[in-house]
């Protein structure tokens, strides 16, 4: 499969989307304007890589809160897997499902890897107008939200 043509780009608006999240609400983009956003894209709850990334951003969550940014992790995980995910490591953010890839193909991060398909690890800032302010793709873990935090700021 080959990848799919990412509809953002740095600089420009990102479409709202709209998903059903962790706490038992559909969460849009738009909710959060006048906010920054972290939006998160990862592979799947409970595995290795994700449970270490999912900590460093629960343990920065005051620090993005205090920098008037919102983090959102979206996976293509079901509510109840990512209700697990949350309550087994204390996550204080929203998780989001996005099981058909819709909002992951929209980001270009939906990926042919190791014979099958799957989330390619990324995250994007997004700026209280809705504005894609950076990215990063293929994202490894050690030290990533470091980074982020530092560009929320």
């Amino acid at each position: 499969m080959a990848q799919a043509q990412a509809q953002v780009a740095v600089g420009q608006p990102v479409p709202d989307f709209r998903l059903p999240a962790s706490n038992g609400k559909t969460v849009a983009l738009s909710d959060y304007r006048g906010k920054k956003v972290v939006v998160y894209f990862y592979p799947k709850d409970m595995t290795p890589g994700c449970t270490i990334e999912a900590g460093d951003f629960r343990d920065a969550h005051e620090e993005f809160t205090n920098s008037n940014t919102v983090v959102l992790g979206i996976s293509p995980d079901d509510l109840p897997s990512h209700e697990k995910f949350i309550e087994t490591y204390n996550l204080p953010f929203l998780l989001l499902a996005d099981t058909n890839h819709e909002v992951c193909d929209m980001f270009g991060v939906w990926r042919a890897k190791d014979g099958s398909e799957g989330v390619e690890r990324s995250t994007f800032l997004i700026d209280e107008q809705g504005k894609l302010l950076k990215e990063w793709r293929d994202v490894k873990v050690e030290g990533h939200t470091k980074m982020v935090l530092e560009a929320a700021k």
